[in-house]
Formats: C-alpha cells, structure tokens, sequence
C-alpha cells in the first residue's frame, strides 16, 4: 500500500502556546500603531474644520474625517479581540505551568520517599540499642573508676554524733567571738579639760575665801594701767 499511495510525511509539531501569544501581541501591537496614525489624520482635520467656514469644502473634509474615524474603531475592536485571545493564551499557559510545576513537585516528593526508604534499611534498631547499652555501661565504669580515684586513706572512723556534737561546740565559739559586748567594759578615755592649768587647785574656806593649796588666802592679781 506504501508504495501504491506513498508514505505521508510525518506531522510537524505546532506551535507553542508562548508561540501563539506572541504572534497575537504582535499583530495587536501592528494594528494599534495604525489606530496611532488615524488618530493623527483626525487631530488634521479637525484643526482643518475648526479653521473653515460651513460650506462643501468643509463637509468633504467631515466625510473623510468620519471615514477615519470609522476606520479606527474597526481597528480598536480588532486591538480588543486580540488583546482578550492573548489575555486567555496566558491563562491557559499559566495553568499549564502550574499542572506542570505540580507534577515536578510531586515527583521529587516521590525520589525523596523512595531515597528515604532506601537509607532506613540500612539502618538497624538492634544496633542502636546495643550501641545505648554499651554506652551506658562504658558511663558506669567510668563513676566507678573516678570513684576509686577519689578514694581516701587513713582516715580515722568517727562516730557521726561526736561529729555533730563538736560542729555545735564549734558554732557557739564562732558566736563568741563575733561577740562584741566585751568593748562596753573598756574605760572611756578623759575628757579634755575645759578649765585652765591649775584651776582645780583653787579651793574655797569654810569662809567662802579662795585659798590656794597650801590653804593661804588667794592674792588676786592686780594689773597696772599706764
């Protein structure tokens, strides 16, 4: 049959959908520069009828303005249609992606599991356990050693109430002397003297006669005035 009708040739892929919305843009960007150029031609003659005065030469002038004008709300509707098929490309595209980022995703999800699974089984519960065990041991005999280390010698046995009848004794002892009252005995040193030397030898008779030690009457000093 091949060689009565021929092989067909193989069908060639069609184009992306990014391919597609940028051929759209395209033509939308085309048609939008034309709607530029009308906008130009109508701003012309709109400055042309403003400066005319009614008559044929102005309405020729409308009529070619409302041609454009028709002109370019066809091309503006055009610019809306392709505007909306790009806008609907995008959100295809957009789901496309996301489906497909969805699906990258779980696949790695899936080779990290299928990994996990793979290292647990070289993991051994029994093992660690035993290692624990060991461990704990190894910790014991290192108290015991450290213990044996710290051991002491030829220390006398005391009875545990001779121990704490000596920290009694030895505690009212620290009481004592921390005792202070002692200093209230200590006689206070003299007071400075608050009278001149030899005043307290001055004494008075039963007369009321200052008198000196010797008990002779007092002389008072006499002072000469010049």
């Amino acid at each position: 049959m091949n060689r009565l009708f021929g092989r067909g040739k193989p069908k060639e892929p069609g184009p992306s959908i990014g391919e597609c919305i940028a051929n759209v843009d395209a033509r939308a960007n085309t048609i939008e520069e034309k709607i530029n150029k009308l906008d130009a031609e109508l701003r012309k003659y709109k400055d042309q009828m403003a400066k005319m005065r009614e008559g044929p030469a102005k309405n020729a002038v409308k009529q070619r303005a409302m041609r454009v004008l028709k002109q370019k709300k066809q091309y503006e509707s055009q610019v809306e249609g392709l505007r909306n098929q790009s806008f609907n490309m995008e959100q295809a595209n957009y789901a496309t992606q996301s489906l497909k980022d969805t699906q990258s995703t779980i696949s790695s999800m899936r080779d990290g599991v299928n990994q996990m699974k793979k290292e647990f089984k070289n993991v051994k519960i029994d093992e660690i356990e035993d290692i624990q065990d060991d461990m704990a041991d190894m910790l014991e005999q290192a108290d015991e050693v450290q213990e044996a280390l710290g051991r002491t010698y030829g220390v006398p046995d005391v009875d545990e109430d001779e121990l704490a009848a000596e920290l009694d004794a030895l505690g009212e002892e620290i009481a004592l002397d921390d005792d202070a009252s002692y200093l209230d005995d200590v006689v206070k040193a003299p007071a400075a003297p608050d009278k001149e030397p030899g005043a307290d030898s001055m004494i008075r008779n039963k007369d009321g006669i200052l008198v000196d030690e010797f008990g002779l009457p007092k002389i008072p000093s006499t002072t000469k005035t010049t």
